[in-house]
């Protein structure tokens, strides 16, 4: 299991077609901050039904896309 099945699950009973969350959610989210390792992680996105879109360090947000 990821360390990020929290937030995948956020993501896939959101439902949305696009989620922007902040850092904090997502820390909110899954209980700890997002590290570099999201990088990585972030590719399993896909497997919930969506993909990583703008990651943005400056204003610290996450923008995900659902897909087809």
């Amino acid at each position: 299991m990821s360390k990020y099945e929290s937030l995948w699950q956020h993501l896939q009973n959101d439902g949305s077609e696009t989620i922007r969350l902040t850092f904090e959610e997502i820390k909110a989210i899954i209980g700890f901050d997002i590290d570099h390792s999201f990088l990585n992680y972030k590719k399993e996105t896909k497997e919930y039904g969506y993909e990583d879109g703008k990651i943005s360090l400056k204003e610290k947000y996450v923008t995900f896309k659902k897909i087809d």
